[in-house]
């Protein structure tokens, strides 16, 4: 789970990467790291709704999402 606080730090540095400043090495290090996270926690929370997600024909018939076979 990603907070508000990490949230707005990746804010921060996205704002700040725009400026003449621009990111130290380490900022850019901890930029990559929050965004892995992010990302992360994001994907996790669509799986979950995905998996409580059923799909209902035009008879009345539910049936679960299934992932798709590769």
């Amino acid at each position: 789970m990603i907070t508000k606080e990490q949230i707005d730090r990746i804010n921060f540095l996205a704002r700040k990467s725009k400026t003449e400043q621009g990111l130290t090495s380490e900022e850019k290090a901890e930029q990559k790291q929050l965004r892995d996270a992010y990302i992360s926690a994001f994907k996790a929370s669509l799986v979950a709704n995905l998996e409580n997600t059923y799909i209902v024909d035009e008879k009345g018939n539910k049936r679960k999402v299934e992932k798709k076979r590769k």
